[in-house]
């Protein structure tokens, strides 16, 4: 857990607090928390724990990422935070059933692992990301796919960003549905 500002997204700039959540079956090989994969390695923490951390932050954005954050039942997590007065967000391959009550879902799917087909409805924003050019027409698979309000984001993949954002750009100014998700904490330095 920790709290710093969200650096991708709709979401971009905000302050939140951060729930990352160990275990992954999803294994993109650009991955910047390989360490979250492995869940064995990470202590158990209880609900009322991780509510009584976050509540010590002045946000009351709670976002849950991982790992893949869809391997566990949110239902009871997602509860409690609200019931803390916490706006929820995920951060999802969508690859396994979408649990809990969330006020914003960023889809962002994956190759290594297809998001489920019913995930795709709930996508309040679809992040993909773009590891080389064939991925601008698999991103636009998945854009057919989401409801009309879901907002597009590509993310040039960061330690390929001085190769392929010009390529993004070009493409979201031929496209102008998408919009640029430029992972801003990796610029400004903070976690």
């Amino acid at each position: 857990m920790f709290y710093s500002l969200q650096g991708e997204g709709y979401h971009q700039g905000k302050a939140a607090f951060f729930i990352r959540l160990a275990g992954c079956d999803v294994g993109c090989v650009w991955c910047d928390v390989k360490d979250s994969w492995d869940a064995t390695k990470h202590p158990i923490l209880s609900t009322e724990e991780i509510v009584k951390t976050a509540l010590q932050h002045p946000c009351r954005l709670a976002i849950i990422t991982g790992g893949e954050p869809t391997l566990h039942d949110l239902t009871h997590l997602t509860a409690e935070l609200e019931a803390a007065g916490f706006e929820t967000n995920i951060e999802t391959s969508g690859s396994s059933p979408l649990t809990g009550d969330w006020d914003w879902v960023c889809l962002s799917p994956k190759k290594f692992k297809a998001p489920l087909p019913e995930n795709l409805q709930y996508a309040s924003e679809l992040k993909v990301v773009i590891f080389n050019v064939h991925d601008f027409e698999w991103a636009e698979t998945y854009a057919k796919q989401v409801t009309p309000y879901c907002k597009l984001y590509l993310q040039p993949e960061w330690d390929k960003a001085a190769q392929i954002t010009p390529l993004v750009i070009a493409y979201i100014k031929a496209n102008p549905k998408w919009e640029l998700s430029a992972q801003l904490h990796k610029y400004i330095q903070v976690p």
